[in-house]
Formats: C-alpha cells, sequence, structure tokens
C-alpha cells in the first residue's frame, strides 16, 4: 500500500503540474449581475442571478438575447463565434441562473418580473437602452416553449424566437412536460422564430405541429433547422455559425436605421410572403423541390418551412445535404479502459462515477467508437478518434481525457446543478461517416463531507481604479490545500491566483462591482480533507 506521505507527494506533484496550466473557469465575463427580486427558485431557495454581457465595443445596445439555466445555453452563449457574432451585431446577452419561469407563463406576472430586471440591468450598467431594447429569446430542452411564449406576451419587442432542440409555437408536446400558457386571441405573426430538432432526437410529432401553425397562421415566419447529424444535447460549431447566420437577419430586415435609447423601439414586421420557402427535413431524402421566393416555390408550401432570404434557405439545404446518405457511426465513452453501459432508459445514456485523482477534483473520462449497442468496440468509422467537450456544469477541460472540476459563477447553493457534470463526445465524420454525437454525465457529492476540517483565509479586496490589468489574489487554506476562484460577477477573468481586468463597454456605468469567490473543495481520498466554506470577496473599478 502506498503511504500517506507517499500519497502526500503524488498530490503535491500534481498540484505543481495543474498549477502551471492556465485554467480559465469561462472563456467570457459577465460584467454585471442584479438579482430577479420577485422571484424564489426551488433549486437555490434564493433569488436567480440575471448576469448580463455588454461587447466591450458596443455604443449602444441594438437587441438583447435572453436565456434562462439549462443546458445548451452555457454553450451558446460561452462560443466564441457567438461572441464575436454579438460583439458585431451590437446585442447584449443575459443569462439567468437558476432559470427564471420554465415556460414564460405570463398569465403570472413574470412579463412584469422581467420588465423590472431589466430596468435593474439598465440602471447598474449604464445602458439605459436595455430597459426598452428589442428581445431575443432563446431556450433548449425543457425552456424549448418559453421562447414562443415570451413572444406571445410581448411581439411588438420580440425581435426573433429561438427554440433549440425544442418545441414548435404552442405545441402539446413540450420539452417541460408542462402546458402553455393560453395565448388566446395572441399571435406571434411578423415575428421570426426558428425551432431547431436535432436528426438523433427526431421525433415527427414534434415537428408537426410548427407546419400546423404555419399552416393557421400564414403571416407567421416560422423557420426550421433539422441538426443534422447532432443530436438533443449538442451545441455544434455548425448549429451555432446558423443561429448567428438567423440573428444577422433578423438584425436586418427588423431594426430601422436608429433607435432611441430611451423609449421602446419600432420593429419592421416580417412579411413571409416576401421570404423564401424551403422543403422539410427528411432524414437521408432530397427534398421535394428546391428552395425558392414564397410565391415561387413549386412544392407543397404547407410542407415547407419560411426563410428569411435566398442565403438562409440554401444555406438550410446545405446544412442537410452535408450528412444526407452517410453511414452511421457510434461512440462511447470508458473510464479506465472499459466501455460504461449504455441505458436508453436513461436521459444521459451514460453515467459515469466519479473516481478523482489525488488532488481531489481532477478525473479521467475516454470515449471510443463502438458497435450500435455500445457493448463493444468497432472499427467502422471514420478516420481520427472522437473529441470530448464540456455541455455544462463545474468542470473544465485538461486535455483530450483528462478533466477538472472548477465552479464558476452558477453558484455552490444549487441543490440540482452544483455537482452535476455534463459532457459530449464528438466526431464530424467524413465522405462517407455521418457526423455523430454521445452525451455522458458524472455527479460527484457536494460538498465533501469526510475528512479533517479545512479554513479559507482571503484578506478583502481594496477598490481600484480604471485601468489597472490585473491583481494577485491572496486566500489560503489552513490545511494547505491550493484554494481557487471564480468571478461571480465583474469586467474581470482569473487565471491561476492572478485577476485580469478586461475592457469595459464605452458607456458602463461606474463604479463596476467586481465579485470573487475563493473555494476549496477538499479530496475524498487519504488523507481526507471536507470542503471548506466559500470566502467572498467584493471591490469596485473606480474611474
Amino acid at each position: 500500500m502506498q503511504s500517506n506521505h507517499a500519497r502526500s507527494c503524488k498530490w503535491r506533484g500534481l498540484i505543481l503540474l495543474l498549477s502551471v496550466i492556465a485554467f480559465p473557469i469561462k472563456a467570457v465575463e459577465w460584467q454585471w449581475s442584479v438579482p430577479v427580486k420577485k422571484v424564489i427558485s426551488s433549486e437555490t431557495n434564493d433569488h436567480p442571478n440575471a448576469f448580463l454581457w455588454i461587447p466591450s465595443n458596443c455604443k449602444q445596445v441594438n437587441a438583447v438575447v435572453v436565456g434562462q439555466q439549462n443546458m445548451l445555453e452555457e454553450s451558446i452563449f460561452e462560443h466564441p463565434l457567438f461572441r464575436k457574432t454579438m460583439s458585431e451585431l451590437g446585442f447584449a446577452v443575459v443569462w439567468f441562473s437558476p432559470m427564471m419561469d420554465l415556460t414564460f407563463d405570463f398569465h403570472k406576472g413574470i412579463g412584469e418580473t422581467f420588465n423590472e430586471m431589466m430596468t435593474d440591468l439598465a440602471k447598474v450598467s449604464g445602458y439605459q437602452e436595455l430597459e426598452y431594447a428589442p428581445v431575443v429569446p432563446i431556450g433548449h430542452s425543457a425552456q424549448a416553449s418559453y421562447p414562443w411564449n415570451f413572444a406571445a406576451w410581448n411581439p411588438g419587442r420580440t425581435l426573433a424566437i429561438l427554440s433549440i432542440h425544442g418545441d414548435a409555437p404552442l405545441t402539446k408536446l413540450t420539452g417541460s412536460g408542462r402546458p402553455n400558457p393560453d395565448w388566446e386571441d395572441r399571435t406571434i405573426e411578423g415575428v421570426p422564430g426558428l425551432m431547431v430538432e436535432g436528426e438523433y432526437e427526431w421525433w415527427e410529432d414534434r415537428v408537426l405541429p410548427a407546419l400546423d401553425y404555419r399552416a393557421k397562421y400564414p403571416k407567421a415566419p416560422v423557420s426550421f433547422l433539422a441538426d443534422a447529424g447532432h443530436g438533443h444535447f449538442d451545441c455544434s460549431d455548425e448549429m451555432v455559425d446558423y443561429l448567428c447566420l438567423f440573428l444577422r437577419k433578423a438584425s436586418t430586415y427588423r431594426l430601422p436605421a436608429k433607435a432611441s435609447i430611451n423609449k421602446p423601439v419600432k420593429l419592421k414586421p416580417v412579411d413571409p410572403s416576401k421570404g423564401w420557402l424551403a422543403d422539410r427535413f427528411r432524414p437521408d431524402k432530397m427534398p421535394l423541390a428546391p428552395a425558392a421566393p414564397y410565391n415561387k416555390y413549386k412544392g407543397d408550401a404547407n410542407d415547407a418551412f419560411w426563410y428569411f432570404d435566398r442565403e438562409i434557405a440554401e444555406a438550410t439545404e446545405k446544412f442537410y445535404a452535408r450528412e444526407r446518405g452517410k453511414k452511421p457511426q457510434y461512440i462511447g465513452f470508458t473510464q479506465k479502459g472499459k466501455l460504461l453501459p449504455f441505458n436508453l432508459k436513461n436521459h444521459a445514456r451514460i453515467v459515469g462515477k466519479f473516481e478523482p485523482e489525488d488532488d481531489g477534483l481532477t478525473f479521467h473520462v475516454g470515449a471510443a467508437f463502438t458497435d450500435t449497442l455500445r457493448l463493444r468496440g468497432s472499427d467502422e468509422h471514420a478516420a481520427g478518434q472522437p473529441v470530448i467537450n464540456r455541455i455544462c456544469g463545474p468542470v473544465v477541460k485538461v486535455n483530450d481525457t483528462t478533466f477538472t472540476v472548477r465552479f464558476y459563477n452558477m453558484g455552490l447553493n444549487n441543490k440540482k446543478r452544483t455537482s452535476d457534470i455534463w459532457l459530449i463526445a464528438t466526431h464530424k465524420g467524413d465522405e462517407q461517416y455521418k457526423s455523430t454525437v454521445q452525451q455522458f454525465t458524472l455527479h460527484f457529492p457536494y460538498p465533501n463531507t469526510e475528512g479533517v476540517a479545512q479554513k479559507i483565509s482571503f484578506d478583502s479586496l481594496d477598490d481600484v481604479k480604471s485601468g489597472i490589468k490585473s491583481i494577485k489574489l491572496n486566500a489560503k487554506s489552513d490545511r494547505g490545500m491550493p484554494v481557487y476562484y471564480y468571478v461571480q460577477e465583474g469586467p474581470v477573468r482569473i487565471v491561476g491566483d492572478t485577476l485580469f481586468f478586461t475592457q469595459l463597454p464605452p458607456r458602463a456605468q461606474y463604479p463596476v462591482k467586481v465579485t470573487i469567490v475563493a473555494w476549496q473543495y477538499g479530496r475524498s481520498v487519504e488523507p481526507k480533507v471536507k470542503t471548506a466554506l466559500p470566502v467572498v470577496r467584493s471591490f469596485k473599478i473606480y474611474r
């Protein structure tokens, strides 16, 4: 058996190795946050937080993309291409953690709560137009009905609708399993909406209500993207690129040339008859008619979806053609060199076990090509190896098979999400094999309650003046364990024990609050150490 001394030396060596590697908890920052004061989340028994990001070059916010915490919202909002596109469009992003309201039932006052929250964000950020700016509601899976319902509540303020791996408007088969609020005489006519459904989650009964809504309300511009070669938990580069194109079109066709910062924006309604139609997706089948202008489409218009123009209609057809007619390939997850069980009755299909290294945080998981049942390996696949990445949860990728727990601004008090990690293995395929995906989940205990107690000391942080580049953080554990940090709010990023300041948007309201959380998880291997109580420190940036 390995002695405690040997284990301790091994642990110190691993800590030294990890300290050399830069672990940015998020690739992006959220400069401001406010509590959603009228909502108490069942996940935290506290108010949700609304986090705001405004592009650093933004002189005036043209629109706001608003998403709640589920799964893919994080992946989309963090994606470099998405952030780059939002910067070019002058779009801000708001993310709620935990969710504010699952279906956005506007009969229960959630609309008024939303308005109050946007006013609070306008005040704290200095961008007063947030109180009136057009909104792009986006929701994934269980929250895929919320964007449609938001638009029905306030179509005049809704720039576009994004329902990701999600729902049709007014569908009875909601991802949440809950009924939609009664729209009464409301419609989303003139408001462009996009429904996305992955090829590997395909279910005709989820798609048909979108066609039914189009037939009933022909002035409703409803688009559809079949995420060919991808699944329910997949935030592919290709899908994000398409979402960015959709939002570019919404910006072009709907926003006025100029807008006031202190009153509602008058959006231009979309007339579907001036757009294009393209045949609906049929797995591995050619379209029955080519995409064409609305009034020149040769196929069955009742079996087609609407698109802004030729560019995005043809981009949709190319998306489908890329995967059409190719062979399937399959991926499984491995731990300690063995394939993990695949269970169709489990939402994730594959569940791993948290078996950390001596640091208590770092774990290993692999991916391999398998047969259709995920029981054994297979040689029938494209060249190369599957790649594993984060979907959501407190985890950072170190390398292809190594991951480590890293908490972030979701917080440490969410009994549903704080200790759940979701990963996805993907392979883009080739000329012969389709793109393929497989999700995976892993749960670890939080807090760790075994072993000796530890306590974090973390000196208070002084206020700073704008223009400072970085400061050192100095938290310590009385057990000699390495202390980690995350940014709760503020225009900063953390690498190791250094806080780096990022550029604030030009109209930012000073002072700007920065909140840092120091944490230490402990270790579940000998010598065991309990999780320390986190320590929160805040300071302000002055002009």
